[in-house]
C-alpha cells in the first residue's frame, strides 16, 4: 500500500504533510504536491494533515490512475521537505470539483 495526493491538493497546495512525513516523499509542483509511491513507508501521519482531504490510500476506490500520475510527477518534481504557506487562492479553491482539467500544471515547483 501507499498513499496518494489527488486533485483536491491542485490551487490549494498546504504543506502541512510535509513536515510530518519521516521519508521525505513529497514532490512539489507548482500548483500541487504528490507523493512518490515507491518511496511511501504507508505509515499515514501526513493523510490527517491535509486540510484539503487531497491525502488518500491507493486502497480506496478511484485512486489507481493517481498511484501512477503521483509516480510520473514524484520522478519529475523536486522534492519538499518544509512547510510553505498554501496558494492564495486555496480557501476558495478548497473543495472545487474538476481542479485537474481547469488548474493542474506540470510545472515543477520551488522544491525546499
Amino acid at each position: 500500500m501507499t498513499y496518494i495526493v489527488n486533485d483536491n491538493c491542485i490551487a490549494c497546495k498546504y504543506t502541512d504533510c510535509v513536515e510530518v512525513c519521516p521519508v521525505d516523499c513529497f514532490y512539489e509542483g507548482e500548483n500541487m504536491l504528490v507523493i512518490h509511491p515507491d518511496e511511501c513507508i504507508d505509515c499515514g501521519v501526513c493523510e490527517p494533515e491535509c486540510p484539503a482531504d487531497a491525502i488518500r490510500p491507493d486502497t480506496d476506490p478511484g485512486t489507481e490512475t493517481w498511484v501512477e500520475f503521483n509516480r510520473k510527477y514524484a520522478e519529475l518534481w523536486p522534492v519538499i521537505i518544509t512547510r510553505k504557506d498554501p496558494l492564495p487562492e486555496a480557501e476558495e479553491r478548497d473543495g472545487e470539483t474538476g481542479k485537474l482539467e481547469k488548474y493542474f500544471s506540470e510545472t515543477p515547483g520551488e522544491g525546499g
